[in-house]
């Protein structure tokens, strides 16, 4: 299951006019830990804007994130629904609430999309926030960002193992 972190970047932008103003922007990023998310962060807005700061980096508790590649949509929109469940054990009824992510144009689409999304889901579910988020993209984890350089003088695990296995 992903974690989700907001991260949020400040830095000046100069002005036509000349004047410098702070530009704040949010991405969410799929990290492993606050760690992971800050350096992730750092590689991917390091190359279009050279001098920047972190100026937050929070958990974001998100069920699932559903993104409309083909069909557009800029804004990211935070959907907040709630399911019952049924505790077995005592018999009394358990409200769920969960927190998603979509793309969408406006929130008529949001709703729209997401309805559209939890369709195969069995349980009644009811929708009752859909909230605009200043989130400019979203980042999930990517297993070719793992991919590393063996630095030099170093050789891959998997080659020295081999090795000792033929000799």
């Amino acid at each position: 299951m992903p974690s989700w972190y907001l991260g949020k970047i400040k830095y000046q932008q100069e002005q036509e006019n000349g004047a410098l103003k702070t530009i704040s922007e949010a991405y969410l990023i799929d990290a492993v830990s606050y760690t992971d998310a800050e350096a992730r962060l750092y590689r991917i807005v390091a190359d279009n804007t050279p001098d920047f700061q972190i100026s937050s980096l929070t958990r974001m508790k998100l069920s699932d994130v559903f993104h409309f590649e083909e069909e557009g949509g800029e804004k990211w929109f935070k959907c907040k629904m709630f399911y019952v469940s049924i505790d077995e054990t005592k018999g009394k009824e358990k409200k769920i609430v969960s927190y998603m992510l979509i793309n969408a144009d406006s929130p008529k689409q949001a709703i729209e999309r997401i309805e559209k999304s939890l369709a195969t889901m069995l349980v009644p579910y009811e929708l009752t926030d859909v909230n605009l988020t200043p989130i400019l993209d979203v980042y999930p984890y990517s297993p070719e960002e793992e991919v590393q350089k063996v630095p030099e003088g170093f050789r891959p695990l998997a080659e020295v193992l081999a090795e000792r296995a033929e000799s």
